[in-house]
């Protein structure tokens, strides 16, 4: 007779949260650093870029064990693609059929409106 419980696959996502992965991968890459491992060492220790490392370690020199903890990955700043003006042309365009300007396309694509602003 078959056991009542049922054989789980085991699961391909990790068990642990990417904040607990991401602390233990940036103490380890910081102790490193403090070992005198070079960067491009380290870098291929944990198949990542050089940068990277650099931008990690730049962080706890700079933050200390704030920098393992994880933040926001939202840049901290915008610029509008559009000024008053261009964002006006632009909704003024898109609010018209494409085929008011000769284009066999009854929506807008990126690359269709861009083709119809520059001319």
């Amino acid at each position: 007779m078959a056991s009542a419980r049922r054989w789980r696959r085991p699961c391909a996502r990790p068990r642990h949260s990417f904040s607990v992965v991401r602390r233990f991968w940036q103490s380890v890459l910081c102790s490193a650093s403090a070992r005198g491992t070079w960067v491009p060492q380290i870098a291929q220790d944990l198949s990542c870029s050089p940068q990277t490392v650099r931008n990690a370690i730049h962080a706890f020199n700079a933050r200390g064990l704030e920098a393992l903890q994880v933040g926001s990955s939202r840049p901290h700043t915008t610029h509008p693609a559009f000024d008053a003006t261009g964002l006006g042309r632009l909704a003024e365009l898109l609010h018209q059929s494409p085929r008011d300007d000769g284009k066999a396309a009854s929506l807008w694509t990126l690359t269709l409106a861009a083709e119809v602003s520059a001319a």
